[in-house]
Parts: C-alpha cells; structure tokens; sequence
C-alpha cells in the first residue's frame, strides 16, 4: 500500500514549508484574531511546530534524524528561510535545527494552577524563523524551488515515505497560474508513493473555516478553488488523525483548509506533519 513505508534514521522522511511573505502577510487573520498579523502567527506556528519535531525525534540518547526539513519564504525573495547558523540551509536533518535555534526568547503562557485557574508561566521558546511582509506572491516560483530541493532529497531516500509540502497563502499568485508547478511537485515521488502538496489559504474572509473539504463547490472566490484543486487527497492515516481532532473528513477529502486562523493553523500543521510509522 502507497504511503505506508517506516520512518527511520536510515530512511527518513522531509517537510517542505512554503511561505507566502507577501506584502498582505501583514493584514490581520480574519474574525477572532485581529491583534495579530498572518505574517506573526505564521512565524510562531512554524517555530512551534519546529520545536515539537525536535522532541518527537529526540530520544534517550540524541534527537533522531527521522526527518529533514526545508523552509522556503516567497516574497520580494524566493529561497530558505531558516535564520541563524542554518540561513542559505534548503533541508536540514532535524538534529540539526534541535541544536541550532537562532536564538531563545522567554515568552508568557498560561498554564492550568491545578484548583480551576490560570497562572503565567514563563517558557522557553527557540526562533528557527522570522515574520516577514514584503513583495508580491510568487507561488510558481516558490513551488518551482521545492520541486528542485525535492529531486534532489529523493535521488539519495527513493524508498522513503513521500515528502509533504505544505504552502501557506493568503491569496494569489503574482507570477502566474501555479497549477503546472504543483503537478509537476505532486509528481515527483518515491516507491512508496507521490509527494503529497497541502495548501493552507490564510483569508481575510469575515466568516468560518472550510476544512479538508472533498469539492470545491463551498468556496467562495477562484483563488480558494485554484488551491483546492491544487492540493492533494489526504491519506488515510492523515484522515483518521483529522476525525481523531473532531473533523468530518470523508474519503475524498484533500489537504486544503480555507479561512484558517492562528487555531486552524496550529491544528492544521500538526495534522498534516503528525507521523504514520516512526521507528
């Protein structure tokens, strides 16, 4: 069965994180989470998502490199995004990024005081990546640079289970229709089955989320449905984690969510990245 080899040190699996740094980066989220920019929640979900890879990979003795990592920022420039001693890296094997934050900052969170209530507790929290809003959105670009980091990761793991790309949007692409790129990114593979693309369309949009639909006919603008159309069937050990976290996901669902704020965001990424068969 496709998407169903192990995860190991020997054969890993990558991520690839496409992020839209357009000028519009700089609006707020829709409804519900108007005090912060996409370009800041974008920033600190993939920071955190970063920070809980490394401790599912670390183990008793070190981090495990059960994953390699790229994260490309598409703006005013198109390429790697890591910031720090890994800037210029375009994949990095999660012990790496684990031993190579940028930088820690101390940030508040509230945390459960035991009797019913809330107290701030002061966190430590690594930046692999920085907000940035600038530029216009070229997406073909973008999917074009993960298709040639991809060629090149698969040619030495050709066995391994398939790359995941994960693009986050706001809206169009300024260099052209991307439905060439993300076919020719969805056909890449390994023997155990196609790269899989999610696409995650951050609006602006006054109304609810739209999560892992199977058509397009809810969608309320061409953009929405060009991604749609770009993104490909979930899995089903990606489908089981959706409807373990309370989603109608079907059979035919894709990985696309429209309208995602900061908690669609967050539940999407850990969703799309949550492993099949570590070892």
């Amino acid at each position: 069965m496709p998407y169903s080899a192990e995860i190991s040190r020997n054969q890993p699996s990558c991520f690839v994180f496409l992020i839209d740094r357009s000028g519009s980066m700089e609006d707020a989220f829709g409804a519900g989470d108007s005090a912060r920019t996409k370009a800041d929640g974008v920033a600190d979900a993939i920071n955190r998502l970063l920070q809980n890879l490394v401790i599912k990979c670390a183990k008793e003795d070190a981090i495990r490199d059960y994953y390699h990592v790229s994260v490309i920022g598409y703006g005013d420039k198109t390429g790697p995004a890591f910031v720090g001693s890994l800037a210029g890296r375009d994949m990095v094997p999660i012990s790496e990024i684990g031993a190579s934050p940028a930088r820690i900052e101390e940030r508040r969170k509230k945390v459960d005081d035991g009797a019913g209530g809330l107290v701030e507790q002061s966190v430590r929290f690594p930046i692999w990546f920085e907000p940035v809003a600038s530029g216009g959105t070229p997406m073909c670009q973008a999917m074009g640079t993960a298709a040639g980091v991809l060629e090149r990761w698969l040619s030495q793991y050709p066995d391994c289970f398939p790359p995941i790309v994960i693009n986050i949007t706001d809206g169009e692409a300024t260099d052209g229709d991307p439905t060439s790129a993300a076919d020719k990114l969805r056909s890449l593979s390994s023997s155990d089955g196609n790269v899989l693309l999610f696409n995650l369309h951050l609006s602006s949009h006054r109304g609810p989320s739209i999560d892992f639909p199977d058509n397009d006919a809810g969608l309320p603008d061409k953009y929405a449905r060009l991604l749609f159309g770009m993104s490909s069937p979930l899995p089903s050990h990606i489908r089981s984690a959706a409807q373990q976290e309370g989603y109608a996901v079907s059979d035919g669902a894709r990985g696309f969510v429209f309208n995602g704020g900061m908690e669609s965001l967050i539940k999407f990424l850990d969703i799309g990245t949550r492993p099949s068969n570590l070892r």
